[in-house]
């Protein structure tokens, strides 16, 4: 789990989308900035966070806030995801972990009685001088957007 807490400084990033192109915490200066981590493209709470998202996106646009998904799927399954789901925001595949690692998600997780390493999904919002705003670690992927707003 993230030991990352609000007052933080982001961790600095770069990472490219499911088109190839680079995303740099610094890109976002002066703007607020959701940044949601989630296990895998295209299963079911996934899809219900992103869609979530999605669906409220004009209400975060209003409120001057930026969305980047990230998940350590290749940018073929994030495109295929994007577009299943018409997402209007940009998905990272950050398939080597560098910006999942820093931001401290990767982890020890339990599903079924096994345990494995994985993506904790956690969401960090950020403000305009890139400092962590909120933290949210129990996500509920239906109701996403109103934990955020």
């Amino acid at each position: 789990m993230t030991t990352l807490q609000p007052g933080d400084k982001a961790p600095n990033f770069s990472a490219k989308d499911q088109n190839g192109n680079q995303h740099k915490l610094e890109d976002y200066k002066g703007k607020k900035l959701v940044v949601f981590f989630y296990p895998k493209a295209s299963t079911p709470g996934c899809t219900a966070e992103a869609c979530n998202l999605r669906d409220n996106y004009k209400a975060f646009q209003n409120k001057g806030y930026e969305i980047l998904g990230v998940s350590a799927d290749s940018p073929k399954r994030q495109q295929s995801f994007k577009e299943k789901n018409d997402l209007p925001f940009p998905l990272l595949a950050d398939e080597d972990k560098e910006v999942i690692n820093a931001f401290k998600v990767w982890g020890p997780k339990k599903f079924m009685g096994k345990e494995y390493e994985g993506i904790h999904r956690t969401t960090f919002v950020i403000d305009e001088n890139g400092v962590i705003a909120d933290v949210i670690s129990k996500v509920k992927t239906k109701e996403h957007a109103g934990q955020i707003l």
